[in-house]
C-alpha cells in the first residue's frame, strides 16, 4: 500500500509524468483491494488509508476520470453506480426438482430465444440510440427492438462509461466494414438543437481510453450522429406542448439578459426563430403512435423501408436453423426433438 500519493499539479509534461504516477498509485491499490469501486468510492479508500482529506474529494474524482479518459487507467477501472437497488436477495425457489430439470430440458427444446445470431450481418449501417428522457426510451423501445437497435437514455450528459461501451459497439462495427450511425431525440431548446455538436466533442475527449482487455478507444471520424427529434415542424403538426421560458436545469432563465450565456449566437438565433419558450421531449408520449412513426422513419433513412421484412426474416432464419439442429443431433432414441419429448414424459410434463 502506498505510504503517501501524489496529486498532479502544473501542466504539460510535468502534469502529465504526474499523472501517469498518480495512475500507478492507484492501479496497485485497486489490485491490493481485488475490486472495482466508484470515482466516489475511491475518495472513501484513501481517505480510510489517511492518504487524502475531505477537501480533496472532488479533486480526486477529476483526476481518476482524468486518468480514464486519457488511457492512463481503463475506462472500465471504476465501478458504474447501481442507485439504490439491493443486490444478493435469494427468494426460495417454488418448484420440485422434478419441475426445475423439466424447465431445464424444455429450454433445450427452444433455446432459440436466448441465441444471439448477428443481426447486422449483410446490412450496410450499424445503428444505436440515443434519448433525452427515459419516456423517450419506453416509447421507442418497440421500435428498436423491431430492428435490434440498442437504446439508452442520456439525460444531457451521459457517463464516461456508458459513452464508452456504445463507442465500443461502434468500432466493432466498423472493423466489420459498416457505417455507424448515432440516433439522438430529445428537447426542443438551445441546448438540444446542438446536441450534435455536444456529442461528437464528448466521443472525441474518449478516444484515448483503454479498456481492461487492452482494446483501444474509437476515434468517431466516420460516424454519423443524426439528431431526429423534437423538431419545430413535428411540434407544430402534432400540436405538442411548449413550456414559455428557457429555465434550465441550474434554474436560471436562458432568455434573460443577465443570464452569461444570454449574448451566445446559439440562444439569439433561438430567440430569434421560436421565442422564450421548449417543448420537452416528453411531450412525446400524448402522441405516441406519431412518435413510433418519427422513430421509425429516422431508421428507415439509413435501412431502407423494406429493413423491418429483412429483420423478420433473421428471425425466421434463427429458428429454422435451431430446429434442422435438433433433427440433426440423433441420441439412441432417435433425434434429440424425441429424446426430449420423452425425458418430459418420464417427468409427468407431457
Amino acid at each position: 500500500m502506498a505510504e503517501n500519493i501524489v496529486l498532479p499539479t502544473g501542466q504539460g509534461e510535468a502534469r502529465l509524468e504526474q499523472l501517469q504516477e498518480f495512475a500507478n498509485q492507484i492501479t496497485l491499490i485497486s489490485d491490493q483491494i481485488g475490486f472495482k469501486i466508484s470515482s466516489r468510492g475511491w475518495c472513501y479508500q484513501l481517505e480510510g488509508f489517511g492518504l487524502i482529506n475531505k477537501s480533496q474529494f472532488d479533486r480526486i474524482e477529476t483526476l481518476i476520470n482524468e486518468c480514464r479518459q486519457i488511457g492512463l487507467v481503463p475506462i472500465d477501472f471504476t465501478a458504474e453506480e447501481e442507485g439504490r437497488k439491493f443486490s444478493g436477495v435469494e427468494e426460495p425457489d417454488p418448484e420440485t426438482p422434478q419441475e426445475w430439470i423439466a424447465k431445464y430440458v424444455r429450454a433445450v427444446g427452444n433455446c432459440e430465444q436466448y441465441f444471439t445470431p448477428d443481426w447486422w450481418d449483410g446490412e450496410e449501417y450499424y445503428i444505436q440510440m440515443l434519448v433525452e428522457k427515459i419516456d423517450l426510451k419506453t416509447l421507442f423501445r418497440p421500435v428498436c427492438n423491431t430492428f435490434h437497435i440498442p437504446i439508452a437514455t442520456s439525460k444531457g450528459w451521459s457517463s464516461m462509461l456508458q459513452r464508452a461501451e456504445y463507442a465500443r459497439r461502434f468500432k466493432e462495427a466498423e472493423e466489420h466494414g459498416l457505417k455507424c450511425v448515432l440516433l439522438y431525440c430529445g428537447d426542443h431548446d438551445p441546448d438540444g438543437l446542438r446536441i450534435s455538436q455536444f456529442i461528437l466533442l464528448n466521443l472525441v475527449d474518449l478516444a484515448r481510453i483503454v479498456w481492461s482487455d487492452g482494446t483501444e478507444g474509437y476515434t468517431p471520424d466516420k460516424l454519423v450522429i443524426d439528431r431526429f427529434g423534437l423538431n419545430h415542424d413535428f411540434i407544430i403538426e402534432n400540436n405538442l406542448t411548449w413550456i414559455d421560458n428557457l429555465i434550465t436545469g441550474s434554474g436560471r432563465n436562458l432568455a434573460s439578459p443577465s443570464h452569461k450565456f444570454y449574448k451566445m449566437p446559439y440562444v439569439q438565433n433561438y430567440l430569434r426563430d421560436y421565442g422564450a419558450r421548449k417543448c420537452e421531449a416528453n411531450a412525446l408520449v400524448v402522441r405516441p403512435e406519431q412518435a413510433r412513426a418519427l422513430c421509425t422513419r429516422a431508421i428507415e433513412r439509413y435501412l431502407g423501408a423494406r429493413a423491418e421484412g429483412r429483420f423478420i426474416n433473421k428471425e425466421v432464419d434463427r429458428l429454422r436453423s435451431f430446429n434442422e439442429a435438433r433433427e440433426d443431433i440423433t441420441v439412441e432414441q432417435g433425434s434429440l426433438a424425441e429424446a426430449i419429448t420423452e425425458i418430459l414424459q418420464q417427468l409427468g410434463e407431457e
